[in-house]
C-alpha cells in the first residue's frame, strides 16, 4: 500500500511538472511576440517616404507582401528607393502609381494587385497632405485638395478593400476577414489654428474609422487610427530642421525626443497582425504624450 501511495504521489508530482513545462513554454512563446505576416497582401499608400515607408518596410520585414504606392512620376524615385530596401531586406513587393483621391485610380490600384497577388489582406491609409493658411485666407482649392486626398482617398481605398475583404471570405493567414489601418493625427483631437482643412479631415477620419468598425466588426474585418504627433519625415520639415524649432518643438513632448517612421511602422505591424485581434474602432496616439498637453506640465 505504501508503495502505491508513492507511486501515486510520485505520478501526481510528473503531471504537475509536465504541466508547468507546457505552460512555461506557451509563456515563453508569448512573450517572443514573433510576427510573422505569412505572405498577406498588404497596399500601403503614399509609401514612397516618410510615415508611408517606414510603415512599408516594417511590414515586409514581417512577412507581408507590400504595395508601393505613389501619387505621381515625380515620387516614383522615391517608391523605387522604398521597393529596393524591402527587396535588399528578402521582402517582396510591387510599385502602384495611383492618386488615391482619384476613384479610377483607385479601382485601377485595388485590380492590379488583385490581379497579381489573388487578394488584398491589409490596407493600410497613409497618404496625405497639408496646405496651410489662416482660415480667412484660405482658398476653396486649399480646403477641398486636403479634403480630397486625406479623407476622400481615405474613403474610396477602404471601399475597395472591404469589397474585397468580403468577396474573398476568410482564410487561413489571419484570424480576421481584413485589417484597415488608417494613418490620423493627433489633431484627429487637437485643434490646429491655421491648418483648418488638415485637422478637419483628421477628425472626420475618425468617425470613418469608428463607423466602419461599427458596420463590419460582425464580419471580423478590424479598422483602427494611428494617431502619430511629431514624426522626422518631409512634409514637418520646418519644424526640426534647426535647433530653433526644434527646441520649440520638444517643448510640447514631455518624451522629449521626435519621433521616427519606424515608431508608426512598429504599430502597424502589431495591429495587422493577430496578437491585436480584439482591438477595433480604436485611435492609437504614438506622440510622445504630445495628447497629454506638456504645456500644462507646470500649471499652465
Amino acid at each position: 500500500m505504501y508503495i502505491n501511495f508513492l507511486l501515486t504521489i510520485n505520478c501526481k508530482i510528473f503531471i504537475m511538472a509536465v504541466m508547468y513545462n507546457i505552460c512555461l513554454e506557451k509563456i515563453t512563446k508569448f512573450e517572443k511576440m514573433d510576427i510573422n505576416l505569412n505572405k498577406q497582401v498588404a497596399i500601403v499608400t503614399g509609401s514612397s517616404s516618410g510615415i508611408g515607408k517606414g510603415i512599408a518596410i516594417s511590414l515586409a520585414k514581417s512577412g507581408a507582401i507590400v504595395i508601393v504606392n505613389h501619387s505621381s512620376e515625380h515620387s516614383r524615385p522615391e517608391a523605387e528607393e522604398t521597393l529596393k530596401t524591402i527587396e535588399e531586406n528578402g521582402g517582396e513587393g510591387l510599385i502602384i502609381q495611383c492618386d488615391v483621391s482619384k476613384e479610377d485610380q483607385v479601382l485601377a490600384m485595388f485590380q492590379t494587385t488583385i490581379d497579381k497577388y489573388g487578394t488584398v489582406d491589409i490596407l493600410i491609409n497613409n497618404a496625405g497632405l497639408q496646405q496651410d493658411a489662416p482660415f480667412v485666407e484660405m482658398t476653396l482649392a486649399q480646403w477641398q485638395k486636403v479634403i480630397d486626398v486625406n479623407l476622400t482617398g481615405q474613403f474610396l481605398c477602404s471601399r475597395e478593400a472591404i469589397k474585397e475583404f468580403l468577396k474573398r471570405g476568410m482564410t487561413e493567414k489571419s484570424k480576421a476577414l481584413g485589417k484597415i489601418i488608417n494613418i490620423s493625427s493627433v489633431h484627429e483631437t487637437i485643434p490646429w489654428a491655421g491648418h483648418a482643412n488638415y485637422a478637419s479631415s483628421k477628425g472626420a477620419l475618425r468617425m470613418l474609422m469608428q463607423t466602419l468598425a461599427q458596420e463590419y466588426g460582425k464580419q471580423k474585418i478590424r479598422v483602427n487610427n494611428i494617431c502619430p504627433g511629431a514624426i522626422q519625415t518631409p512634409i514637418n520639415k520646418s519644424a526640426w530642421d534647426n535647433q530653433k524649432s526644434l527646441d520649440a518643438l520638444m517643448t510640447l513632448i514631455p518624451y522629449d525626443r521626435i519621433g521616427q517612421p519606424e515608431d508608426i511602422g512598429n504599430l502597424a505591424v502589431f495591429l495587422a497582425s493577430d496578437y491585436s485581434d480584439y482591438i477595433t474602432g480604436a485611435s492609437i496616439y504614438v506622440d510622445g504624450g504630445m495628447t497629454t498637453l506638456e504645456s500644462f506640465a507646470d500649471n499652465g
